[in-house]
């Protein structure tokens, strides 16, 4: 899939924001520990990839009700869902003078188109030592996710089932989906939002 940039300025995908608080304490914290200058960027990206995706649990994987939203809260607590852990990918690569995008996926909530839809956020990075944009996802792995860092064949969380009218939307943008955040902001128990209230398309 060709993938379409929102804005063709690097400087808007490195831009902090409430959501993206890179320069928070506990952000700049972590970024010391995890970031050596002796580190390329590609190393950079894997490591805040494999950090985010392992350490920071899916709130639903846990059956948590906790809501979690800007980088630093999800960052404080180690949890939130998808919309929440892209936000903290974000904010420590963008940290690094990484530009990091948001991308979005149109998904079957659960296992039947039934059970409804629900949008899916992932990160897209660009690695400017091969001159383009590769697509990671940090959801987080369990029993038939399997999203892997790689700059040769993308691997993400979830593959596109078409006859079941998912989507993949080709557009990095430079800010979270305002419906993503607008949901995180309103709720308050983390399952209940999950299962009835999180948007269905971009």
């Amino acid at each position: 899939m060709q993938l379409i940039c929102e804005s063709t300025r690097f400087s808007d995908y490195l831009a902090e924001s409430k959501e993206v608080n890179y320069n928070n304490p506990i952000i700049q914290q972590k970024v010391t520990n995890l970031f050596t200058p002796s580190q390329t960027e590609i190393e950079k990206v894997e490591i805040a990839f494999e950090f985010v995706r392992d350490e920071i649990a899916h709130s639903w994987d846990i059956q948590s009700k906790r809501v979690t939203c800007t980088a630093s809260d999800v960052l404080t607590y180690k949890e939130g869902i998808c919309y929440a852990k892209s936000n903290l990918l974000a904010a420590l690569l963008r940290s690094q003078g990484i530009a990091t995008g948001f991308c979005y996926q149109r998904l079957m909530l659960f296992d039947t188109p039934e059970k409804g839809y629900s949008i899916h956020a992932l990160n897209a990075v660009y690695l400017e030592t091969l001159q383009r944009w590769i697509r990671l996802d940090a959801r987080g792995n369990k029993t038939g996710v399997d999203a892997q860092f790689s700059i040769d064949t993308e691997q993400l969380a979830f593959a596109i089932e078409e006859e079941f009218d998912e989507k993949d939307y080709p557009f990095i943008y430079v800010k979270p989906n305002s419906k993503t955040m607008i949901v995180l902001e309103e709720h308050t128990d983390a399952l209940e939002m999950y299962k009835y209230h999180l948007p269905q398309s971009i």
